[in-house]
């Protein structure tokens, strides 16, 4: 090394300037283990067996529910699944189980005095079901108890308007699962005087709703939301209304589902606009399709060919595997762009066929499902009606109306019952 070399190498630090670096560097280590240790230390499984067996007055074992409960909710999603999975080593030898599921959760409300903790506890069970071995049986044990708790006749039904607080509009827009608000415009257009947005609330979580459905009113039976979501386009008179449209419906809470309530919410909806609106005579949706895409691009020539209006178009999908795909991308194409009337025709066809499949005794399509199973019927198709990106996505941009004709529901459900889901006079030429 040669005297240049030496002038080259960096001054060492003051001794000083090493030890706080090193200080701050153990510190940092500490805390490190200190959360990594906290986050592996999990309950002992003596204390948690305690949940399920102790009686309901035990004061040990309610502490360690209390604590159980605050540790769960402070968690991220790790330390949760293990959580979870404690609770599933713990009463995994239980013998009878009896009702000890049963009494763990009403422990664990009792202490957190929040059925939050509740709704949130099976969110995340029906998320790592299958990751967890018999976390099941705990899944269905609360789903059991969340159904009696969230029993209809407890649920309160409340109109939701631009008056309504501002922490409760910021729900509907974090929660719609439909149409995306983007805006606080187009909130308040959605909860303006000339719309309606109901929604049922639990008294145990009276800030949170449920369930909400967003209502427009129209002369005749909507086929096209671009217009009911635009804020520009003026809203009719409720009060000359004819037709009442449910054109979204979003449930806030993973943890219930399973726990039907919704088609409570129309038909108590509909008793409440009847009372309201006494000239209303219909009530119809304008309804997603989200699984449409999904199964068309599924499908083989054989098995849409002859669901397709144009003789080449079935010749030519008859020995394609991968005609269903080769389908979506043409209705996603020419929803954007300008239709032919034989690929329109094709498109309400396959559409028609799809609304009306069935498996295991259920209509394939979620929302088919819901709307079917209330009683109402497949009304109309129609094309280009939700042109967002979403909606070209699940269905090539086509929606669906489903009538509620109040005398017909029970008709309706009979024929759903026996596998033929009832369709209007409108589409019969499909």
């Amino acid at each position: 090394m040669t005297v240049t070399d030496v002038k080259k190498l960096p001054a060492p630090k003051p001794e000083t300037e090493i030890e706080k670096a090193s200080e701050k560097e153990t510190q940092g280590l500490i805390a490190r283990l200190g959360r990594w240790l906290e986050r592996d230390h999990l309950p002992l499984q003596t204390d948690v067996l305690a949940l399920f067996t102790a009686r309901m007055t035990d004061v040990a074992a309610n502490r360690k529910a209390k604590q159980w409960s605050q540790r769960y909710l402070a968690a991220d999603a790790n330390e949760r699944r293990a959580l979870l999975a404690g609770l599933v080593q713990a009463s995994a030898g239980l013998e009878p189980r009896d009702d000890k599921g049963l009494r763990l959760f009403r422990r664990l409300y009792a202490q957190a005095d929040s059925l939050h903790l509740l709704v949130e506890l099976r969110a995340d069970m029906l998320r790592w079901r299958n990751q967890v071995a018999g976390l099941t049986v705990l899944e269905r044990e609360l789903e059991g108890l969340l159904s009696s708790w969230f029993d209809v006749g407890m649920l309160e039904l409340r109109p939701i308007t631009w008056d309504s607080p501002a922490s409760l509009l910021e729900k509907l827009i974090q929660y719609e699962a439909v149409h995306e608000i983007r805006s606080w415009d187009e909130l308040k257009h959605r909860v303006a005087s000339q719309r309606r947005c109901y929604a049922f609330f639990h008294p145990r979580m009276s800030d949170v709703p449920l369930i909400f459905v967003e209502i427009a009113f129209a002369p005749e039976m909507a086929g096209d939301v671009q217009m009911l979501l635009d804020p520009a386009v003026p809203a009719g008179d409720p009060s000359k209304a004819r037709w009442a449209i449910f054109y979204s419906i979003s449930n806030t809470q993973p943890g219930l589902r399973g726990i039907s309530f919704g088609n409570f919410l129309l038909k108590r909806v509909i008793d409440q606009l009847l009372i309201e609106l006494p000239k209303l005579k219909s009530f119809a949706t304008l309804s997603p399709i989200p699984g449409f895409a999904d199964w068309l691009g599924k499908q083989d020539g054989k098995a849409i060919h002859e669901l397709l209006h144009d003789k080449a178009d079935r010749q030519k999908a008859l020995d394609d595997a991968t005609a269903g795909q080769t389908w979506v991308e043409r209705l996603r194409a020419a929803t954007a762009g300008t239709a032919s009337d034989a690929v329109r025709r094709s498109g309400l066809r396959l559409v028609s066929h799809y609304l009306k499949s069935m498996k295991n005794g259920q209509p394939l399509d979620a929302v088919a499902r819901f709307h079917l199973g209330n009683g109402a019927r497949i009304e109309r198709i129609n094309w280009a009606a939700d042109t967002s990106p979403k909606g070209i996505a699940q269905s090539c941009g086509i929606m669906v109306n489903y009538l509620y004709e109040l005398d017909q529901l029970d008709d309706n459900l009979a024929l759903l019952a026996a596998g033929k889901p009832k369709t209007g006079m409108n589409l019969r030429w499909l």
